[in-house]
């Protein structure tokens, strides 16, 4: 797969096409493509705790919610799974807090092998980046990978604008950043890559408001530059959204943690394709795209 076809070709559909449950059943069902297809099954903002709901968001539902998700995707067997950030909601203490990541951790790791884990500000409000990072068995908050000539990256934006990591309340969620020493990391990783890339985050960067990355145009800049993006996935806003920028798709998930019931639920499988398309297949309130090669 090419990448800067695949760029040439996205730019000519720079709005994504919403796929509804009838052409689904036509035969867009991301549970047939060969084996050279990278499926990719992907969750948000489950805010998991054992607490009372507050407002819309039903924090102890999300365990039966993410089993639920957990079914459909043992039936589409990703290659892997990504959580796109604030696994966990805040807690009193740390070790309550990390009683809430081992909770819901046992049964997001029961999901597939190959996990992947976006810092959100909730991760961090009561925890270091380092016990949540020991909690899920990761090492760093921000990497790269490769997977079936696909490059993946996980960025993390939980740094204040003087560049002090969150950590245990000592932020205001508004000021969100990629580091300086990130976004380094960030372009030198890129210029060595010219495989076709996918970019994970949590707090948005494609928007300026206060759901945004506050250096997201820095971002971005760093993101086209490189000539290798195709789309960027995030959550933080709890919605669905898509802005297409610069070529990139830049795609917002809608939360698992809003509403109850199993109506309210929201998870994704996308899956892409060896000539270049992208299929994102949204279950309950996620919304669902075909990006064509």
């Amino acid at each position: 797969m090419e990448r800067r076809a695949l760029l040439r070709d996205g730019s000519l559909v720079l709005a994504a096409t919403a796929i509804t449950p009838s052409l689904l059943m036509e035969g867009l069902s991301v549970a047939e493509d060969s084996s050279d297809s990278v499926r990719v099954a992907m969750v948000t903002d489950l805010h998991y705790a054992d607490k009372p709901p507050a407002g819309s968001r039903h924090y102890r539902e999300t365990l039966g919610k993410l089993d639920t998700a957990s079914k459909q995707f043992a039936d589409d067997k990703p290659d892997l799974l990504v959580e796109l950030g604030d696994l966990i909601d805040a807690a009193d203490s740390v070790e309550v807090e990390l009683g809430y990541l081992k909770t819901i951790n046992q049964r997001f790791s029961a999901i597939c092998d190959d996990r992947h884990y976006v810092l959100g500000n909730h991760c961090v409000d009561t925890l270091t980046k380092q016990e949540f990072l020991a909690g899920v068995e990761k090492e760093s908050s921000y990497y790269s990978f490769d997977r079936k000539g696909i490059h993946f990256v996980v960025l993390d934006s939980c740094f204040r604008s003087d560049g002090t990591p969150y950590q245990r309340r000592n932020f205001t969620w508004t000021d969100a950043n990629v580091s300086a020493e990130e976004l380094e990391w960030l372009r030198a990783d890129l210029q060595s890559n010219q495989k076709p890339t996918i970019v994970f985050a949590h707090q948005r960067l494609d928007v300026s408001n206060h759901h945004g990355v506050k250096n997201g145009a820095d971002v971005r800049k760093v993101l086209e530059e490189s000539d290798n993006v195709v789309a960027v996935f995030q959550g933080h806003s709890h919605h669905n959204d898509l802005n297409d920028i610069g070529g990139i798709h830049y795609c917002t998930m809608a939360a698992m943690v809003e509403g109850s019931g199993p109506e309210s639920n929201g998870y994704s499988m996308m899956e892409i394709h060896p000539d270049g398309s992208i299929q994102i297949q949204g279950f309950v309130r996620q919304a669902s795209y075909q990006w064509p090669a």
